[in-house]
């Protein structure tokens, strides 16, 4: 009969502690674990940039209280080049998890972010998990490897030394990336047309060491030259197409490589440049269906 009984309870204590087991672990994570939840981000890397932009801004507090203080600390973190990092959402912010969970899940906004990160810094694919605690981790895999960054840092200086001078401005110096990249790549529409993958040509990869570009490849490269210029730049994207934006003499502008870059029906190779650091207006003008980009988080390029 005892042992019946002791059967029983322990039926029910094995019930109620599965039925209420996450409860029961928040408040053994509350009272008996000291979780520090004052989270700095320490770590950076030599891709870190240290501006900040109308869209996103860089911060130190991780202890978000709204939507956008999420955005900054994704900013934050991608920029940085860590691989993993966590904060917590705090008590008063009580729709933190559901907008970390809608951020999580919206693709074009999480691109765009990246747009705003070094391409070396920028992530292939970003995972966020949070638990019933409030705890929020981001694992990011990059798009650039060590080997693959080490062979372009390498081939960047080799071009550099090439076709840039002592007494060139800074236009001069965009102008001469500019025409290096659009002579020594070509546009590769067997990926783009027939999705045949010969090259990383959507990367600064493929562009600068096998000669293939995709918008992606051309914009990843012309901003390696603009970084080592120390000039403030980000990509800018449309629905379907990507390019840069550049801070030059105080002013921003557009700069397409990929439309100067135009494909010939005959092959042969053409340098333009109708793309070539221009205002708004001159590309609204030009061209206003791949360009077509939202004005609201890009905002430095307002007409």
């Amino acid at each position: 009969m005892k042992k019946y009984i002791v059967l029983i309870f322990l039926v029910i204590l094995f019930g109620f502690t599965f039925a209420f087991r996450k409860p029961l672990y928040n408040l053994y994570r509350t009272y008996f674990i000291k979780e520090n939840k004052d989270v700095t981000l320490t770590a950076t890397n030599e891709y870190t940039r240290e501006y900040d932009f109308n869209y996103v801004k860089l911060i130190d507090d991780f202890s978000p209280n709204s939507y956008q203080d999420l955005l900054n600390i994704y900013y934050t973190v991608l920029n940085s080049g860590e691989d993993e990092f966590s904060f917590y959402c705090p008590k008063e912010y009580t729709e933190c998890i559901s907008d970390v969970d809608s951020l999580a899940n919206n693709q074009r906004t999480l691109s765009t972010i990246n747009n705003f990160v070094h391409p070396f810094n920028s992530f292939k694919h970003l995972e966020t998990s949070y638990d019933d605690y409030g705890k929020v981790t981001l694992k990011i895999d990059h798009i650039y490897s060590d080997s693959d960054i080490k062979l372009i840092e390498a081939k960047v200086k080799e071009i550099k030394n090439e076709i840039w001078q002592d007494n060139m401005t800074e236009e001069d110096k965009i102008k001469a990336a500019h025409n290096y990249i659009i002579n020594n790549s070509k546009y590769d529409s067997d990926r783009s047309d027939n999705n045949i993958v010969k090259y990383k040509s959507d990367t600064a990869y493929g562009t600068l060491l096998e000669g293939y570009s995709l918008c992606g490849g051309y914009t990843d490269a012309m901003e390696l030259f603009l970084e080592d210029m120390h000039l403030k730049n980000y990509k800018i994207s449309s629905e379907n197409h990507v390019w840069n934006a550049v801070y030059l003499n105080g002013n921003w502008f557009h700069l397409d490589l990929t439309w100067d870059d135009p494909i010939t029906t005959d092959g042969s190779d053409i340098l333009e440049y109708n793309f070539f650091l221009i205002t708004t207006s001159e590309l609204d003008a030009l061209e206003a269906e791949q360009h077509n980009y939202d004005k609201n988080v890009y905002s430095e390029l307002a007409v």
